[in-house]
């Protein structure tokens, strides 16, 4: 089953800056995963670095993901990959995530 995010405020509490005019609205009813950034992470609208900065997650936190898709291949810190992670109205490198190249979900969670 594909899945597509919903909106990036279901993050807000564990959010360290959201985008001016960010609305707050509840999470999509769907299987969500743990995900840790062992940095800094830009959280952007669409799988690419050029895609609108929506948010930053922060180093050590957990956030809660929905699926992962194919995007922009990213390398930084020794790691390439072109997998990004998706949250609830934005997208995050795979890349800056602690576990394997998924950051963790299953193979199986594909967007």
């Amino acid at each position: 089953m594909h899945r597509k995010p919903a909106v990036i405020a279901a993050l807000a509490a564990a959010i360290v800056v959201l985008a001016p005019g960010a609305a707050a609205v509840a999470a999509p009813a769907e299987p969500s995963y743990t995900v840790v950034p062992y940095t800094g992470v830009n959280v952007r609208k669409l799988p690419t670095s050029e895609s609108a900065y929506l948010a930053t997650l922060t180093a050590g936190r957990s956030y809660q993901a929905y699926c992962w898709t194919h995007g922009q291949t990213v390398t930084d810190n020794g790691y390439t990959n072109d997998v990004w992670i998706a949250f609830a109205d934005g997208y995050s490198s795979a890349v800056y995530f602690k576990g394997d190249e998924y950051a963790g979900l299953p193979a199986s969670a594909e967007c």
